[in-house]
């Protein structure tokens, strides 16, 4: 005769996989999935590189993440509503290369004005919109798919400023301007203080208002919302034309904090861009991604890439070790779609 608890004692041992499963569901789900993925990780490789940990270290990879998060709050953009955006990187060096035109005590158009550094920088973050709403009107009127069209003007476009510059720097640019990539306000950096005011615009035009509403509206379904009431052409082109405003802020802060213009400035970092935004947790398939997301992403990325660097690994090495993290994030990535699709 069996014990009277046997019953009880078969459904708590069958329950453990069950609650097991279920807390690996909600870590898989948790907005900050990403940042205990930094965490564990910093941990983990702090041991081998011991100078991970140093004061000056931490700051620097607070510095390096600024820049990259201005590009990939854009980014955000663009893939939540089920597209991509190629052309941010050459997007980076024609901004870099017309504004320092405008600003170079080298000949510039307005050397010595004191309009030079807000002429400049308006005409970076113009040029940034006007490539964004290109892309966007292309896609959205003409129904062109988004890899093509922001594959070709991202060759465009980088093509075009290593002409114009004939390949060489651009440099004699005002102290005003390279106080923006390195001057603050009292301990607080003016890169951080753009990237915040960004990043809060961002977050509050997504989750806020009507634009956001539809913006996540085309990512589920753009047919659906057409049909709704939905603006789809004027949405998708607002956020090409976000996408670019932002990679042209990111260059802002990339050429002050270089003190050139360069006409192939963030050419190597496309993929940290893509990678940054997917690791994240937004969807390649539309319709899911948050600005928070993206900080964790950069965050994340940011931290392999010193990482690996301050290892010695090769600069081969790294791309390979960023692939994989792509791969592993874009797995992820359907791995959330199909658990999703099966509640």
């Amino acid at each position: 005769m069996l014990p009277k608890n046997h019953g009880n004692a078969t459904d708590l041992t069958s329950s453990v996989p069950v609650r097991s499963r279920a807390v690996w569901r909600r870590l898989l789900f948790s907005e900050h999935f990403v940042l205990y993925l930094s965490v564990l990780y910093f941990l983990a490789v702090w041991p081998f590189a011991p100078r991970l940990a140093s004061p000056r270290n931490l700051l620097d990879i607070f510095s390096n993440m600024l820049p990259l998060l201005s590009v990939a709050i854009g980014q955000t953009f663009v893939l939540v509503t089920a597209g991509i955006d190629l052309s941010v990187t050459s997007i980076i060096a024609l901004s870099s290369v017309f504004g320092a035109s405008v600003m170079t005590s080298d000949g510039g158009l307005l050397s010595g004005s004191i309009l030079a550094v807000p002429a400049g920088i308006a005409v970076m973050l113009a040029t940034g919109v006007a490539i964004g709403l290109l892309n966007g009107t292309a896609i959205a009127r003409l129904r062109m798919p988004p890899f093509m069209v922001t594959l070709t003007t991202m060759m465009f476009f980088s093509g075009f400023a290593v002409w114009l510059t004939g390949s060489q720097k651009i440099s004699g640019l005002p102290r005003a301007f390279v106080g923006l990539g390195v001057g603050s306000v009292g301990f607080i950096p003016y890169p951080f203080l753009i990237a915040a005011v960004l990043a809060t615009a961002a977050h509050v035009t997504l989750s806020q208002t009507v634009v956001g509403r539809w913006i996540y509206a085309i990512g589920h379904n753009a047919r659906a919302a057409r049909v709704s009431g939905v603006r789809v052409n004027r949405t998708v082109v607002f956020a090409y034309a976000a996408s670019g405003f932002c990679a042209a802020v990111a260059s802002v802060l990339y050429t002050a904090r270089l003190e050139t213009g360069d006409p192939v400035l963030g050419q190597r970092i496309l993929l940290d861009i893509i990678a940054a935004v997917v690791i994240g947790g937004t969807s390649l398939f539309g319709g899911k991604g948050k600005v928070l997301w993206t900080v964790f992403g950069v965050l994340f990325i940011t931290l392999i890439d010193n990482s690996l660097i301050m290892l010695e690994f090769s600069h081969f090495t790294i791309m390979i070790v960023k692939g994989a993290v792509i791969l592993f994030a874009a797995l992820m990535d359907a791995l959330r779609n199909r658990l999703l699709a099966a509640q």
